[in-house]
């Protein structure tokens, strides 16, 4: 079996909820790699909405999307993630996908916070649509991780078990504070 690490993960379920047609968030866009993906499963009749608020992210998300030569089925939004409803319809969202943490590769200081992160988890909560998928790779770690690690797994444990599905995996013999994916399916 592959050693797979924690995007790889979540990857394979992206893979399988994703149809061509479908709207999806990318509401960490980093470097774009869930953007990438997202923009190849839902094809040029799907739509793919990706969020970051640095120009960084959004200038090398943008290269790779065009390297890749993608179609051009998404929008790169310089906004915060807790922002995710002024972009789309309440349960028409089929993927989320989150990547708490700080650009890689980019300026550490400027990481996502407990606060702006729980604000666009429940936000992303009310745009999936019945059986659709949120990814989230939970990274801990730095000045506030650990703060916003404990606050999102708290409250998604206390998510409604007759509306949501919520799978958290762990890495058990991974060192120094391995990251934590969860899934949330909308049931």
């Amino acid at each position: 079996m592959k050693n797979y690490q924690i995007t790889e993960w979540c990857h394979r379920f992206i893979s399988e909820q994703v149809q061509p047609g479908d709207l999806c968030i990318d509401a960490t866009m980093g470097n774009g790699n869930d953007t990438e993906l997202l923009c190849r499963l839902a094809g040029p009749s799907g739509h793919v909405l990706a969020f970051d608020i640095q120009m960084e992210a959004l200038r090398s998300t943008r290269e790779r999307l065009e390297a890749a030569q993608l179609p051009a089925n998404y929008e790169l939004i310089c906004d915060s993630h807790e922002n995710l409803l002024n972009y789309a319809a309440r349960e028409s969202v089929s993927c989320i996908t989150f990547n708490f943490g700080y650009l890689p590769g980019g300026d550490h200081t400027k990481s996502t916070k407990a606060s702006s992160s729980l604000t666009a988890v429940a936000a992303g909560l009310q745009l999936l649509k019945k059986g659709g998928l949120m990814s989230l790779c939970i990274y801990s770690g730095g000045d506030t991780g650990f703060e916003e690690k404990e606050a999102l797994l708290s409250y998604l444990e206390k998510l409604d078990p007759h509306a949501f599905l919520v799978i958290r995996s762990d890495y058990l013999n991974r060192p120094n504070h391995p990251p934590v994916p969860v899934l949330v399916i909308r049931d």
